[in-house]
This record gives C-alpha cells, sequence and structure tokens, in this order.
C-alpha cells in the first residue's frame, strides 16, 4: 500500500491546516499593506478598512484567484521529476507552507510588510534543491517571478506618479480646485471600476462557469465602470465646500472628495490583493490535493475544488481582523505623508499593477507593488518628502524573506519525510 493511500487522509488535514494558516499570515501581513494607504491618509478608519477588505478580499480570491495559482502550483517545480515519487511532493508542499506561515508570522509580529509571494516562492524552490536537486526547479519560470519583483515596483512607482502629477496639473493648479475636483473625480471613479472589472472578465472566471470573449468583457466592464462612476458621484454630492481656518487653496473640500475616491480604490486594492495573493496559500494545498485524489498521479490538471478558494479566502479576513492592525501602521504612515489625493494615486497605481500580473499568472509581490507606489507618489512632490530610513528597513525585511523562506522549508520537509518516509 503507497504512503499516499495509507496517510491520504492526514495529508489532507494537515494541508488544510497549514494552508489556513498561510493565509492567516497573508491576512495580517499583506492585507494591512493594501488598506495602510486608504487609513494612513485618513480617508477610512481601521473598522471600515476591515469590512472593505473582508468583503472584497474574499472576492477577489474566489473570483479571480485561479489563474495565479496555477502558476505557484506547477510553475516552479517540474512535477515530471516527482512522477515515482509523489509523496515528496506532498511533504515539499506541506512544509512550504508551514515555513512561509511561520515567516509571516515572525515579520507581522515585528510590523514589517514582507512579501507573502516571496515567502511561499522562497519555499517551494528550497525544498525542491533539498529533495530533489538543482535541476528539479524550473529556473525560468523563477527568474520570471524574481523579474517582475523588480518589475512591478517600477511599474506601479511610475503608475502612481503620472496619476498624481495629472491630479496635480487638472485639479490642484486649477483656479477653483474644488469645481475641478468634482469634475475630474469621476473620471478617476470610471478608470477603478472599468480596470479591476476587464481583468476579472478576461481572466478570472473560467472556475465558476463564465468563459467571456474579449468583445463581451469589454463591454461589460464599461457597463460597470459606468455603474460605480454613477455611485460615486452620488457620494460626492454629499462634500460640501467650505473652508477651514488656514486652509487659503480650498484643498480641504478636495481632499474630501478624494475621501470619496479613497473607498472605491480601496475597494479595488481589496479585490486585487485577494485576485493575486490568495494562490500563496492555496496553491500548495491544491497540489496536495490533487496529488492525493488522483491516487499519486502528478500532473493531471484537475480543477481547484470551490472550497479550497474559500478556506484560502476565509484565513486571510481571519489574520487582518486578528493581527493587521501593526503593518497598515508602518505602510500608512511610515513610509511618506499620505493624504486621500496621494493616497488614491498610489492605491490605484498598486491595484492596476496587481490585476494584470494576476491576468497574466504572474504572482507579483503586492508589497513591492504598493511601497513602490507610494514611492512614486512620494517622489512626485521631492525626495525630502520620503523618510528613507523606514524605507531602508523595509528594503532589508524583504532581502531576508526568500533565503528566511527556504532554510525553514528544508528543515520542514526533512522532518515530515523523517515522519511519514
Amino acid at each position: 500500500m503507497s504512503i499516499i493511500a495509507q496517510y491520504g487522509d492526514i495529508f489532507i488535514i494537515l494541508a488544510c491546516a497549514f494552508g489556513f494558516f498561510m493565509a492567516w499570515g497573508v491576512g495580517a501581513n499583506d492585507v494591512a499593506n493594501a488598506m495602510g494607504t486608504s487609513v494612513g491618509s485618513k480617508a477610512i478608519t481601521i473598522k471600515q478598512a476591515i469590512i472593505i477588505a473582508v468583503i472584497f478580499e474574499f472576492l477577489g480570491a474566489w473570483l479571480a484567484g485561479g489563474e495565479v495559482t496555477n502558476t505557484i502550483r506547477k510553475g516552479i517545480i517540474d512535477p515530471t521529476l516527482l512522477a515515482d515519487d509523489p509523496q515528496l511532493l506532498v511533504y515539499g508542499m506541506l512544509a512550504s507552507l508551514l515555513a512561509a506561515a511561520t515567516w509571516l508570522l515572525i515579520a507581522s509580529m515585528r510590523g514589517w510588510p514582507v512579501s507573502t509571494t516571496h515567502s511561499i516562492v522562497g519555499a517551494i524552490v528550497g525544498f525542491a534543491m533539498a529533495g530533489l536537486g538543482m535541476q528539479a526547479v524550473g529556473w525560468g519560470k523563477v527568474g520570471q517571478i524574481a523579474a517582475s519583483w523588480v518589475v512591478s515596483p517600477l511599474m506601479s512607482g511610475s503608475i502612481a506618479f503620472m496619476l498624481f502629477k495629472s491630479v496635480q496639473h487638472l485639479i490642484f493648479e486649477n483656479r477653483d480646485p474644488f469645481a475641478a475636483a468634482k469634475r475630474y473625480v469621476p473620471m478617476y471613479v470610471f478608470l477603478v471600476g472599468f480596470i479591476v472589472a476587464m481583468v476579472t472578465l478576461t481572466k478570472g472566471l473560467k472556475h465558476v462557469g463564465l468563459d467571456l470573449g474579449f468583445g463581451e468583457s469589454l463591454l461589460y466592464a464599461v457597463l460597470l465602470g459606468i455603474a460605480v462612476m454613477l455611485l460615486g458621484g452620488l457620494l460626492e454630492r454629499r462634500v460640501g465646500a467650505e473652508k477651514r481656518k488656514g486652509d487659503a487653496f480650498g484643498f480641504d473640500g478636495v481632499e474630501r472628495v478624494f475621501g470619496v475616491l479613497m473607498l472605491f480604490t480601496a475597494c479595488a486594492m481589496a479585490f486585487a490583493h485577494g485576485s493575486n495573493d490568495v494562490a500563496n496559500a492555496v496553491g500548495p494545498l491544491a497540489a496536495v490535493i490533487g496529488v492525493i485524489y488522483s491516487d499519486g498521479v502528478i500532473g493531471g490538471d484537475s480543477l481547484i475544488p470551490w472550497w479550497v478558494l474559500v478556506l484560502g479566502g476565509g484565513g486571510i479576513v481571519v489574520g487582518l481582523v486578528t493581527y493587521g492592525h501593526k503593518v497598515i501602521a508602518t505602510v500608512g504612515t511610515g513610509i511618506t505623508e499620505l493624504t486621500p489625493s496621494r493616497g488614491f494615486a498610489a492605491t490605484l497605481a498598486a491595484a492596476t499593477t496587481v490585476v494584470l500580473a494576476s491576468g497574466t499568472g504572474l504572482p507579483i509581490s503586492t508589497t513591492h507593488t504598493l511601497v513602490g507606489a507610494v514611492l512614486g507618489v512620494g517622489l512626485a512632490r521631492g525626495m525630502a518628502a520620503l523618510n528613507l530610513r523606514v524605507i531602508g528597513t523595509i528594503v532589508m525585511s524583504w532581502l531576508i524573506t526568500l533565503p528566511a523562506g527556504a532554510i525553514l522549508a528544508i528543515m520542514f520537509f526533512f522532518m515530515f519525510k523523517g515522519m511519514f518516509g
């Protein structure tokens, strides 16, 4: 009797427990990144941030989380090398989940915004090198993912820089900034709705039975964008133009209009984050379930069971509610001073980058993307606006993450091999 047949139920229970622990870590560390700009710019309170994240992270994970899960599950290791020893894949994926989750727990306790994607990719590469040898790692795919860690902050930083410059030019340099804000903000709201809808429709909904063509997706995305824009217009009407003392230019009213917009970008960022980063928790879990359900056959194209994405989404929510506040403080107030207009540019830029990456199946780091976007907004105001000490600590924690994930995974891999082997 094979090890997989003998211990199949135990493996599935362990995989679900570790998958939930990993999703908890994603919620505690990464969702806090996604919500940090909204809370830091005082557009929404921590309580509102948690409610938004609970709903939209879960929807993102469930509706659009399937594409990236495939990369985490199949892209990093060559599965054919495991055909004779399928239990090694099970040990490795269990070790990877436990290693990445442990590192995220440590980082969240210290308030470091580290990358959950780095953690899990580092862990999988570590187990593959230790258990199977260097040739087992798909270095081409790992190189692609590593390149995205440089490309994503550059891309989101550039988009944030241009967005914030457009806001400055169209609104803040206008003769009547408040009237200009009322006029142009609906366009930005449309952009938020359109981008998120477009990528979700083109790439994300196959596993819930909706496979739309490009033209159909474009039409629905435009309609959804318009619907979101109309909703934004209704909320925007409530904002009055009264000036406060010391506000000579009337910028206070403008920032309150952007506060309305931040509600939409916070939802977009939570959705984008759920769609990309649920894969870090459920990709290895899906791999374990696939091997056990197929009785040791590796590489069979199994659909991810719906409850796996639900488990991942649930874990993310629990992590945010129980432990998310520490990292929110670092991202929201540590890097540069954020107002709603700056926070909007950073969040929309990050959400756009993450959603595009989810669509192409690249597991990029939301953390890097968002920190890059916040830096882009800071740079639009000049170097003096940035807190270089905090940025140094963040970069340092990023550099440690990959080796930490790999070393922990190697230890846990040999532990599981010893227990069941």
